[in-house]
Formats: C-alpha cells, sequence, structure tokens
C-alpha cells in the first residue's frame, strides 16, 4: 500500500510537469486564440482601399490591391497589442516583424505601420502621413499589396496596416 501512496504523488508532479512543459507553448499558437478577442475587425482591408489609393496617387503612384494573408497579420498583432494593451511591432514572446511575418508565410519586402486610439480610419491615415517613416512606408513603389485591420480593447483601438509585394 505504501507503494501505491508513493506512485500516486509521483503520477501526479509528471502531469503537472507535463502540463507546465506545455504552458510556454500556448503562446506560439496560429491566429486563431486571437479571432475570439472582443473588438476585432477583419475585412477592413478593403475599406482602407480608397485612403491609401489616394495617398499614393498623390505621388503618381499606383493603387495597392488587399491581400487576405497580410491583412491576417495585421489583424494577429492588432489582436496581440489590444490583449497586451500596449502599441508595439513585436510581441511579448520577443517576436519581432520580420519573425511574424515570416511565420505568417509571407515573404519578400515588408513594412508595418502601428497606431493606436484613432477611432475612425481618416484620422489613424493623417497620423500616419504625418510621420516620416509611416509616410515612407505608404509611398514605397516597391510595395503593391497591403492589410489593414484592427483591434478594440476598452476605449482604445490599435490600428495595424502591413505593406508587401
Amino acid at each position: 500500500m505504501s507503494e501505491t501512496k508513493s506512485l500516486v504523488p509521483r503520477r501526479n508532479f509528471l502531469v503537472l510537469a507535463a502540463g507546465a512543459a506545455l504552458l510556454p507553448l500556448a503562446g506560439c499558437q496560429s491566429a486563431a486564440p486571437l479571432a475570439r478577442l472582443p473588438g476585432k475587425s477583419a475585412g477592413v482591408s478593403a475599406s482602407g482601399s480608397a485612403n491609401l489609393a489616394a495617398i499614393r496617387s498623390s505621388k503618381g503612384l499606383g493603387p495597392l490591391s488587399p491581400s487576405s494573408a497580410l491583412e491576417r497579420a495585421a489583424l494577429q498583432q492588432a489582436g496581440y497589442m489590444a490583449s497586451s494593451g500596449r502599441m508595439s511591432h513585436s510581441t511579448s514572446w520577443n517576436r519581432g516583424f520580420a519573425s511574424r511575418i515570416r511565420g505568417a508565410g509571407i515573404h519578400g519586402p515588408a513594412a508595418e505601420n502601428i497606431a493606436r486610439g484613432q477611432w475612425d480610419m481618416n484620422q489613424v491615415f493623417a497620423q500616419w502621413m504625418a510621420s516620416p517613416p509611416h509616410r515612407r512606408n505608404m509611398l514605397d513603389p516597391q510595395f503593391s499589396h497591403f492589410g489593414l485591420a484592427y483591434a478594440e480593447s476598452g476605449t482604445q483601438r490599435y490600428w495595424v496596416l502591413v505593406l508587401g509585394v
């Protein structure tokens, strides 16, 4: 009987240890958990097409086409920012923009604009145009596609624009 008592705590320990070992991997899942967060908006790329077309045509550049892959990447980062309450190009798992984009299956040149607080799409594009690095991304002639998304958290809206080829 003493053998049985010693095996039960050991079995519990092994189950807990296995669960603890898998816990860090929970953060490495795909965007599926983010899709359950409230206040997310997918499909805004189509709405942003006119804004980007106007910005680019003012400099003699052609319009960008919406990309579902780039929109998914934008939505994933917007969801991360909303859930963490911080605006950043990297995640708490230290995944920077380049790593996230490659992980999303996007290859080639890409850039990302982020913003927080603006509820109106025209305001967020105006803010990006007022910032030289963000304006440069939107006016880069090598880009032909984009994805735009946002996520809401409380009174904040977190916007992400991903540009690519």
